[in-house]
């Protein structure tokens, strides 16, 4: 007999409306616990009864016959963690069985990140005559001016900015508010958007700021598809990812030696160790500093 996934709709829905998650992100944990489901209802499994050889048989699973990766892996136990974490506070079980589980351990992967030439060729590459084009310049241009999270971004409101000082209000995660800051280039692009391109897509008198062709809130998805289309109109042959500009953004601040706790404040991390990864990355800068500054680093020819 089939799994009840009532309190798992509950679960997902509690995730959108109270934690304020994405809908990019709770598609990915409707994803990972289905799968758990799929997987309970061959074996026989409820999952409210289920017990510690359970969760592990199911890790080596998701190992030996889906071929899942370490990370993947990882990222799955953490979506079935908070799913027991919440049945456990509702006291549909009596504790959270996962919270015993440890993932197998991951190597560490440094940020992706675009180097300065290779993100101006980004921006050269989009024609700005047209409305989409006006739009596209636009996403490009405030995903690495403010480093915002895509999900941030799609939900920014025209009433969110202040053309006068160049700040825009931002909802982060768990509906914590921030302001981020934008230089001359995003201004151009935005007051050239909000006069023209945006006047002719807004067919339905929106409040948002980034529209699609129809005059609908431009979504995650539309904006990940559109980058895509961008880059493949480029020299480069890199992926292409909202996050990846967010990188971008956080690796040249520190390579320009900003501080790294305006760094974490800017990106909206909670923690300071979210941010530290970006350290690794600006290593060859540093190196490049001592080599040209330290008197004693290197003899005169």
């Amino acid at each position: 007999m089939a799994n009840d996934n009532t309190n798992l709709e509950k679960y997902l829905e509690y995730l959108e409306y109270q934690r304020n998650y994405s809908t990019y992100t709770v598609d990915n944990y409707r994803e990972d616990l289905e799968e758990f489901f799929r997987y309970l209802d061959k074996e026989r499994l409820n999952y409210l009864k289920i017990k510690y050889s359970d969760t592990r048989f199911y890790l080596m699973y998701l190992k030996d016959e889906c071929k899942n990766d370490n990370s993947t892996i990882d990222r799955k136990l953490s979506s079935l963690r908070g799913f027991y974490k919440y049945l456990s506070k509702n006291n549909y079980i009596d504790n959270n069985i996962f919270a015993l589980i440890s993932g197998p351990k991951k190597a560490k992967k440094l940020p992706r990140y675009f180097e300065y030439n290779e993100l101006e060729e980004l921006f050269n590459s989009i024609d700005t005559d047209t409305p989409i084009g006006q739009r596209d310049l636009l996403i490009l241009e405030m995903l690495y001016a403010t480093g915002v999270r895509v999900g941030e971004l799609v939900n920014i409101k025209v009433k969110d900015i202040n053309t006068s000082n160049r700040t825009i209000l931002i909802l982060g995660k768990g509906n914590k508010e921030r302001i981020v800051n934008y230089g001359d280039y995003c201004e151009d692009i935005l007051e050239k958007y909000l006069k023209d391109g945006r006047y002719e897509l807004n067919k339905k008198n929106s409040d948002y700021l980034l529209l699609n062709h129809n005059g609908g809130v431009l979504t995650e998805r539309g904006v990940r598809f559109l980058l895509n289309k961008i880059i493949d109109n480029t020299s480069l042959t890199k992926s292409i990812s909202p996050h990846m500009i967010r990188h971008s953004f956080a690796t040249h601040l520190l390579n320009e030696g900003c501080d790294l706790i305006a760094v974490q404040k800017l990106l909206g991390h909670e923690s300071i160790s979210a941010t530290q990864v970006y350290t690794h990355v600006s290593t060859d800068r540093l190196k490049e500093v001592y080599y040209n500054s330290f008197p004693r680093a290197k003899k005169d020819d």
